[in-house]
């Protein structure tokens, strides 16, 4: 199979959010739920989307903090990126901010050098589970909307939305390919986000996170977020 039907895809998110339920509805069509905190799983399976069938490289990454530090370059290097939280855990939602900074810095360096942007998309896990719900439908939604990320709630106890989610990642990075094939900066209209939540969207808002204002009156980047860009510049440069 060429490299234009090879996608590569890494699933991230707080620990606990079910990155391993989703990745294995998908690759094993079987549903665990034990968790058994993961530090990194690698599968392949085949797709075929719109007529073309795709071979998916599933990298599902470590979620808990301390594990968090092994991320290497070539998880960032993918062609895609599902970013998971747990609709029971307002946590979880907020935890996608650590790996949000990640991306857009990989996006950067990727316009230094002339290369595809990533695509993401945000799935609200365990939508099944609605008698628990903390975060609403809404609330995930905008906060992947003021990204310019995609949107969807999944089950993977329940299989909902497991195939749609992929599909849509697929279908970005085939978009994303094709716009800079032809020299356009990709962009991602906040209208092909698209949500399938089991009740309808309530209202709500997403706090979002500033930075921290200086005496001086400037507004500049904060302490994890400077440490994150001297890391990761320093893991691309291969001396970490």
């Amino acid at each position: 199979m060429d490299d234009n039907h090879k996608i590569s895809i890494t699933v991230c998110g707080d620990g606990g959010c079910g990155k391993s339920s989703i990745t294995l509805r998908l690759v094993r069509s079987q549903w665990t739920h034990e968790y058994d905190p993961t530090i990194e799983d690698s599968y392949s399976v085949s797709r075929t989307i719109d007529g073309t069938t795709y071979s998916l490289q599933l990298t599902d990454t470590a979620g808990q903090e301390e594990y968090r530090g092994l991320w290497s370059t070539a998880n960032l290097g993918s062609d895609a990126f599902l970013l998971v939280y747990d609709i029971t855990n307002p946590n979880s939602l907020q935890a996608l901010e650590y790996f949000n900074q990640l991306i857009e810095m990989e996006k950067e360096a990727r316009l230094e050098v002339g290369r595809a942007l990533p695509v993401s998309i945000v799935a609200g896990n365990k939508c099944d589970l609605q008698s628990n719900r903390q975060v609403g439908a809404r609330d995930g939604l905008e906060w992947a909307r003021n990204r310019n990320f995609g949107f969807m709630e999944t089950s993977a106890r329940e299989m909902v939305n497991i195939e749609e989610t992929f599909a849509l990642l697929v279908r970005r990075v085939v978009e994303a390919r094709r716009h800079h094939a032809m020299g356009i900066t990709p962009n991602l209209p906040n209208s092909t986000a698209r949500t399938l939540p089991l009740d309808p969207l309530p209202y709500g808002s997403e706090k979002e996170l500033t930075a921290i204002p200086m005496s001086d009156g400037s507004d500049r980047m904060s302490g994890l977020r400077w440490y994150q860009k001297i890391l990761y510049r320093a893991r691309r440069l291969k001396c970490w």
